[in-house]
């Protein structure tokens, strides 16, 4: 039984959806604003929510998290912890946000902006 298990599946399996996750957390981190269908942007949002936390806290094992999360890329961690991190040090949480755009022209999925505050 699967009762509580309110995660998104995107209709993938579990290595897929990872790297999806890990695929749009790198770009959200690296352009700070990716347009994206709504679903996956809902499922990415908590995932770079977290990343963003991990920055704000900036000891040596978030820094270690963060590149275990990112893919072993060091300038996306030292992107995340020098720049982006000390934006959100007063904010208590909330650092994304997602902005329709309105159905895709070609199957009508609706699109939106999953862009950094």
């Amino acid at each position: 039984m699967r009762h509580g298990k309110s995660r998104h599946k995107l209709s993938r399996d579990s290595a897929h959806r990872k790297a999806l996750i890990r695929n749009l957390c790198r770009e959200v981190i690296d352009h700070e604003r990716i347009q994206t269908s709504e679903a996956k942007a809902k499922a990415a949002k908590p995932a770079v929510e977290k990343l963003i936390t991990l920055g704000k806290r900036g000891d040596l094992h978030a820094r270690r998290q963060a590149l275990s999360a990112l893919g072993q890329d060091k300038f996306l961690v030292h992107k995340l912890f020098d720049e982006i991190a000390p934006r959100y040090e007063t904010r208590p949480g909330g650092y994304t946000r997602i902005t329709k755009l309105g159905p895709r022209r070609s199957d009508s999925t609706e699109m939106v902006f999953l862009e950094l505050v």
